[in-house]
């Protein structure tokens, strides 16, 4: 893709309505805009994060046996009345009425209309266990939306929803994905610490949050600083329950005296939630499984869900820099960013001419083909945060190399022109 092609509204100066690092980059490397409080457009940049992200997750769910699906958005009230949380959600719901005097709310969770379609669906049980999810946009009317995709009313979000026929199969369920969780973030290059939750409005009496350890995170969180390394060497539940990890309204100060110098007080960021609710919704919507002697039982579920775009501004908020975003390979925009340093140079332009076409048929290329400024080019640059940039400048050229820099380490080396393919 050509810069001079593409849509980046690159802004030089930080907004003054962004007051944390995630959301002043957003903004100032054109990933996204508000339309109004709470409530942004995703530009091309950001929209390559997004699926960037999402890709990692159909990938890791995919492997461990889940089948995506779509539910719809707008769902009718009466699920909600059914399950009785139609009340408990309150405000944070978006609430209409259709031309026939029907009450819809645009959903911030879909667990009463996906057991409501498998109620209908499936009744053997011959067709359980099941693990269903799906990506989609969800509507909470934050009271005070701030700190832009951080505490935002729409965002993106993946919902996952599994069907046990008995109690013991629903926690082996939650454990495959607690697990699953963890191998997500280590591929966006994130450590995520799973700690004990409240269930709160979703029901049940077993949940983890996953939080992204970063210094404006709004939990304050109280750990054994030993989970971290346990969370590289181990991916499962078993392997890290024991280990103390508690945010601010579940601290232990007699846990933390006991840990003394391996407690870790730190700050993070929720990117994931589990839930384990056992029956409360098969029962509430009617969802009885024939058993093999006839009887009937109602499945056990759990939900799990994922922040997507939320993710992409915490992954923002523990790697940056003063100039700008840092993205892990996985995640970022493009592959590489190819920078043409002088492009009314005609040995400059035919290089890099001849490298944009011969590296896009392998790798994702952003190539500045613009006629900006030196100093500019290298600041979009660093301030779009591709993993890696080859600089093509007429004082290298003369030597018949480039410069190949690692945006992470900020780290550069000069390769002979004609083998940067074969180097990368």
């Amino acid at each position: 893709m050509r810069l001079t092609n593409y849509y980046i509204p690159i802004l030089r100066e930080n907004p003054s309505e962004a007051t944390i690092v995630s959301h002043r980059l957003m903004l100032r490397c054109g990933m996204i805009r508000q339309v109004t409080a709470g409530i942004y457009g995703f530009l091309p940049l950001g929209v390559r994060v997004l699926n960037k992200i999402k890709n990692i997750i159909d990938k890791r769910l995919q492997e461990a046996g889940c089948l995506e699906v779509i539910m719809p958005t707008v769902q009718p009230a009466s699920l909600w009345h059914k399950t009785g949380r139609y009340d408990a959600y309150g405000k944070e719901t978006l609430r209409m009425k259709d031309r026939h005097e029907n009450e819809l709310l645009f959903a911030p969770t879909a667990e009463d209309v996906i057991t409501e379609i498998v109620s209908t669906t499936l009744n053997s049980y011959r067709s359980f266990p099941k693990i269903l999810y799906q990506t989609s946009w969800k509507f909470r009317d934050e009271i005070r939306p701030r700190f832009g995709l951080m505490r935002g009313r729409e965002f993106l979000m993946k919902d996952a929803y599994s069907f046990d026929l008995t109690e013991a199969g629903a926690v082996q369920s939650y454990k495959l994905i607690y697990s699953t969780y963890l191998k997500i973030f280590e591929d966006m290059g994130l450590t995520a610490v799973p700690v004990r939750a409240d269930n709160g409005v979703i029901g049940g009496d077993l949940s983890h949050e996953f939080h992204v350890i970063a210094q404006t995170g709004e939990s304050e969180l109280y750990l054994d600083k030993r989970i971290l390394d346990a969370i590289k060497l181990n991916k499962d539940f078993d392997s890290l329950k024991d280990y103390y990890a508690a945010t601010d309204e579940k601290r232990d100060e007699e846990k933390h005296n006991e840990l003394g110098e391996n407690l870790n007080v730190s700050r993070g960021i929720e990117v994931g939630h589990v839930f384990n609710f056992g029956t409360k919704y098969s029962e509430s919507l009617n969802l009885q499984i024939t058993l093999p002697d006839g009887s009937k039982a109602l499945p056990n579920m759990g939900s799990y869900g994922i922040g997507v775009s939320r993710l992409a501004a915490a992954i923002i908020e523990s790697s940056h820099d003063e100039r700008g975003i840092i993205w892990p390979a996985s995640v970022s925009p493009f592959d590489i960013m190819l920078i043409n340093l002088k492009n009314s140079d005609s040995a400059c332009r035919e290089l890099a001419e001849k490298l944009y076409q011969s590296l896009a048929t392998k790798f994702e290329i952003l190539y500045d083909d613009s006629e900006d400024a030196v100093g500019s080019k290298l600041a979009t640059a660093d301030l779009i945060g591709i993993s890696r940039q080859i600089i093509i400048g007429p004082k290298n050229i003369a030597e018949g190399k480039v410069e190949l820099k690692d945006r992470k380490t900020g780290k550069s080396e000069l390769i002979n022109a004609s083998r940067i393919e074969e180097f990368l």
